[in-house]
Parts: C-alpha cells; sequence; structure tokens
C-alpha cells in the first residue's frame, strides 16, 4: 500500500493553513491526529515554499520545528524535517527525524549532502530550479517529465557521490516547483520516466494551485473551497499510486487514505 505522509506546517505564512499551527501545541495535536487517521510519516515544515514567500533563518525554523520533532518522535511517530537547510536537517536528525525532505535536492545549502552523509536518514530529493520568490520563471520546459527526471538523475548521482547509499534516496517531481498548470499535469502522466529512475518515488500535490485552477475551469461558479482541493488532491493520489508512487505527501489524511484504499481494492 502507497504510504502516506502528513504535512505539518509550523508556519505563519504557509499557502493552505499558515498560522493553524504555528503554536507548538497545536502542531503536535495535529500531527497526532494525522497519525491516528493513517499518515506513516509525519512531513514537519518550518518555512514556506509557497510561491512568493519569504525566507526564514535557519535558526528561527529550528524554534519552531525542533520541539515539535522531539515530541512527535518521542510520541513514536516516524517523521520527516521539511527543509534546505543544512542546520536544521543536522538538528533535526538528532530531535529523532528519520527522514530529510529537501525540496531543492541538495542545491539551496551546498552542506546539505554532506550533512545528510553522515547520517542515518534518508534523503527525498526534490525537483527545484530555484527559490519561491521567482521559479515561475524557469518554469520554461520541452517535456517536462523528461526533462524533470534528468535533472533528477543528476540530484541522485550528488547525492551518491557525497555518499548517501543509493537505497536512502527518495525523489519527488516537485509538482508546483517551477512548473505551470499544465506542466504539472505533464510531469504526473510521465510518472513513470520518474519511476525508471529506480528510487522510491514520493509524490506532493496537495491543496496545489494547478488543482485549483483545473477546478475552477471545471465549474468557474463555483468557489474552489478547501475541500475540493483535497479531494482532488485525494484523487491525483490515488492515481499517482496506482502509476507506482512510493508514498504520497498530503494535508488531509483521511480523504487520501479513503481513496486508495478504493484504488487498491479496485486493482483486486
Amino acid at each position: 500500500m502507497t504510504g502516506i505522509w502528513g504535512i505539518v506546517n509550523v508556519t505563519p505564512d504557509s499557502f493552505s493553513d499558515g498560522g493553524r499551527y504555528l503554536e507548538a501545541d497545536r502542531a503536535v495535536d495535529h500531527g497526532l491526529q494525522l497519525r491516528a487517521d493513517g499518515a506513516t510519516v509525519l512531513d514537519i515544515g518550518g518555512e514556506s515554499t509557497r510561491p512568493g514567500a519569504e525566507r526564514v533563518g535557519p535558526g528561527a525554523e529550528q524554534e519552531r520545528v525542533l520541539p515539535v520533532i522531539e515530541r512527535l518522535v518521542a510520541a513514536g511517530a516516524p517523521v520527516s524535517i521539511d527543509t534546505v537547510n543544512a542546520s536544521t536537517a543536522a538538528a533535526a536528525i538528532r530531535a529523532g527525524a528519520r527522514i530529510v525532505n529537501d525540496v531543492s535536492g541538495g542545491l539551496a545549502d551546498p552542506e546539505m549532502l554532506a550533512v545528510v552523509a553522515e547520517s542515518s536518514a534518508d534523503y527525498a530529493i526534490g525537483h527545484w530550479r530555484g527559490f519561491s520568490s521567482d521559479m515561475y520563471a524557469r518554469a520554461e520546459y520541452h517535456r517536462p517529465a523528461r526533462e524533470v527526471a534528468g535533472e533528477l538523475r543528476e540530484r541522485v548521482g550528488a547525492a551518491a557521490a557525497a555518499g548517501i547509499a543509493p537505497s536512502r534516496l527518495i525523489v519527488d517531481p516537485g509538482i508546483g516547483f517551477a512548473k505551470a498548470g499544465a506542466q504539472n499535469w505533464d510531469v504526473l502522466r510521465g510518472l513513470d520516466e520518474i519511476i525508471a529512475l529506480g528510487h522510491r518515488v514520493l509524490v506532493g500535490t496537495s491543496r496545489k494551485r494547478f488543482l485549483a485552477e483545473t477546478l475552477h475551469r471545471a465549474n468557474a461558479d463555483a468557489e474552489v473551497s478547501e475541500a475540493r482541493r483535497d479531494l482532488a488532491t485525494a484523487v491525483t493520489s490515488a492515481l499517482a499510486a496506482q502509476a507506482g508512487a512510493w508514498a504520497v505527501r498530503v494535508h488531509d489524511v483521511c480523504a487520501t487514505r479513503d481513496a486508495l484504499a478504493i484504488a487498491h481494492a479496485w486493482e483486486g
């Protein structure tokens, strides 16, 4: 069964739920609820990667995430740290995080690969072409899935050269990162190009803009609510699982858990 990563944003400005779980107690309660709902990993982030988001220093990031990680790990939850900062990754690993989820694939911080290599943590390599402030300026592709796969292959090679064993690697096509609406669909339709790299594949479509754009085109008169985005996320997550994704990353674990269960039953 495809794994489900539950998102815990300990931020004031994430695009979907910014501010809801900024306080540690609320973030921990939310994480525990996601775990009860069926999350196999809790992905804890302290810096928003929404388009145009302001950068956060590693010190402030760590103040947000470390107390949450420590308490969730103490409660027995498998935890991933969502960060592009090597110092935050190192601190999170010391606090018990088992996975470093780096949306930049090691491009944002030149120390990241060495930090991960020195640990026993797994490493999720995201496809990335720059920080959120101007990433859409780099959204130029001829064959999106093939180009994304090629750039991920380069980052996998860099990780291997740094001493990270292939068995520890996860690749993520970076849906929404430096990709305009239709390009995201092209990458999802070509997910076999990513899977062919031979590593575990993580797919994160949750509540992203391209889903809202698609829903708006389907019914321009209706509000594209959070609930509608979560339903669309559950559908794309189930389709990603059928295409071979190892795990999906979502805000609403329940909806995706149910969609995966139905898709699994359909397959027999």
